[in-house]
Order: C-alpha cells, then structure tokens, then sequence
C-alpha cells in the first residue's frame, strides 16, 4: 500500500446542505460524511435520496444556481472554496470518479491510450512518456493488456471498458476514488470482476473508496462502513456488519426486507408502501414518518437528531424510536 496523501480523511464532508431554486427545502439536508484513507464506504439508499449528488459535491459538481453551505473537505481541502486552479488540481490528482456507464465516460472516435492520458497531460501532472507509462501500469493492474491502449471503445466488452475507466480514475494517483453505481450496467459476471477488482485496487494503493449503490447486498459485501440516505438526510451510519446485522432506522429495516431472497418461501416481493416526499414540500420532522410504521406525533413535529447505540458509539441512527427497533423487524409492505 501506497503513503496516503493525508493522515486525516480522504473525504471529510461536514453539514452539507444544497438548496435548489424552487424547493421548499434542502435536497441535501445537513449531510455528514467521512472516507477514511484505505477505507471502503458505502452510500446506499433509494434512487432520488441524494446519493449521486453527495458524491458528486466531492468534485464540486453541483447543480446550477445551487445554494451551497458546509464544508466538503478532498484530503484536507475544502473544494467548495477553491479557485478554478485549485479545483482543477483536485479533480485532476487528489479525487476521481468511476460513472454508472462506462461508454458514457469516453470519446468512441478517440483510442483508449488518449483518454487515458489526456487529462494528467493537459494539467501538467506528467509528461506524455509517464503518463503512457503510468497508463500501461494501471491497465496491467487492472487486468488489461497494455495493447488495449491503441484500441478505440467500441473494440473492447463493457466488462473491459469499465476497467479502463477505472485506470483513468487512477492516473492522478488519487487519495479519493468515488465510485457511482459503478456496476449496474454490467453483466453478473463483470459486476463480480469489477467488485473484486476494486477491493484489491484500494488495498494496493491505499485510496479511499465511496460506493454508491441501491444494492445493499453488494454494500454489506464491499464496504468497512455505510451510511444509508433518505430525502436528503442521512438517516443511520456504522460499521457495515452492525447495521446490516442489526439496523437502527426503521427505513434501512425496511430496505432489507424488501431485498428479494433466493432462500425461504415463494411469494409476493416486499415493497416500502409510499413514496419519498416531494421537495416543495417542507419537512419539519422526520422525512419517513409518512410511510414509518413506528411514527407518532413526535416524529411529525420534530426531526430526529442521530444518536448512538447503547455500547456502539459508531452506530448512529436519527430516529425518535431506535429503541422499539431492536432486535425487531419491520413489515416494509
């Protein structure tokens, strides 16, 4: 493993709050966040929660005419208050993202060698004799032959594709890898690979990983910890094994028992009954309470702050009634 770029985290978001034209409320509400050096995180949740967006704020990637206020902290630096040249730097070799679909992320006219270094070379990060050099290691170590350099996008698997563009998020040597629903459009076969791949990526060069994923099978089995999203908030975080073993938030319960199940009997699949609140309308308590079996008048009146397990300091969940969740499940139907 790599020296870490800092000795703090890699990612280190505090209070974020994004305000859009026309909203009644925030669509990220208060987000705390932190990626550890070498750490796997993941961010899960319902589509439309605000994970993209929260990931995406590591980049400064944020919505026109956003209102903006937090911190949001890429080793050390907080990208919403740098320059353009300062950001620039940023994007290209402290923080990378890997998107959904890997076709999107690349010319098809253009060769694989070229989009793997033009952005180190347009930076002046390196020279274009190290960067090809760089881009032959990182291909070698994502499994690919280095003559898939001189191949165009359209000559290579979406599997092997999405490895490129995994090597390009590399190329900076980044402290910060963000990696948005990196496998959903993949076979099952090239998702397994990819996942693997990624493990052994973060151990090898010591990057913090945030995964963000509506596949909470495949959080429980990639992430160190997780934190699961709702309307803009974080709604409970902790150690993965924890939270999936024993979840907090009436919401990440629910989310677990509407995973569809290979064991156990046949039957109808379990859905969450409602829908998320629409964002003109204003949430003074907490944004499930509409569709939370648990909820009384409290949680209509007041919003949740996150609070800690008895003996389990890390395992926060922002509920007024964690306590009736435990050790019991929650008919997401």
């Amino acid at each position: 493993m790599r020296t870490p770029h800092t000795t703090g985290p890699a990612l280190d978001i505090q209070g974020l709050r994004i305000t859009l034209p026309g909203t009644a409320r925030p669509v990220l509400d208060g987000v705390d966040l932190t990626v550890g050096p070498g750490e796997t995180v993941a961010l899960v949740g319902e589509s439309g929660s605000g994970k993209s967006l929260t990931s995406r704020s590591a980049l400064r990637l944020l919505p026109p005419r956003a209102t903006v206020e937090g911190s949001v902290r890429v080793a050390g630096r907080d990208v919403l208050t740098l320059d353009a040249a300062g950001l620039r730097a940023v994007r290209a070799g402290t923080a990378a993202m890997v998107f959904q679909d890997p076709r999107a992320a690349v010319n098809p006219l253009r060769r694989i060698g070229d989009f793997l270094t033009e952005s180190v070379t347009l930076t002046g990060v390196m020279g274009r004799d190290a960067a090809t050099a760089r881009a032959a290691e990182l291909l070698r170590a994502v499994g690919l032959d280095e003559s898939v350099l001189s191949k165009h996008p359209g000559q290579v698997s979406g599997g092997m594709l999405q490895r490129v563009v995994i090597a390009a998020a590399l190329m900076g040597d980044p402290a910060l890898l963000l990696a948005d629903e990196p496998t959903t459009a993949l076979d099952v076969t090239s998702q397994a690979e990819v996942i693997a791949l990624l493990a052994a990526l973060r151990e090898r060069f010591g990057t913090g990983l945030l995964f963000v994923t509506h596949d909470l099978d495949l959080a429980a089995a990639v992430s160190d910890r997780v934190y699961v999203m709702y309307a803009g908030r974080i709604a409970e975080t902790g150690p993965a094994e924890a939270l999936f073993a024993s979840p907090r938030h009436p919401y990440t319960a629910a989310l677990l028992a509407s995973t569809p199940r290979m064991e156990g009997p046949r039957g109808r699949l379990a859905a969450i009954a409602g829908q998320p609140p629409d964002l003109r309308q204003e949430l003074p308590g907490c944004a499930f309470a509409a569709r939370c079996p648990l909820a009384t008048e409290v949680c209509d009146q007041r919003a949740p702050r996150p609070a800690a397990a008895p003996g389990r300091p890390e395992h926060l969940a922002a509920c007024h009634h964690s306590d009736r969740l435990e050790g019991s499940a929650v008919d997401a139907r």
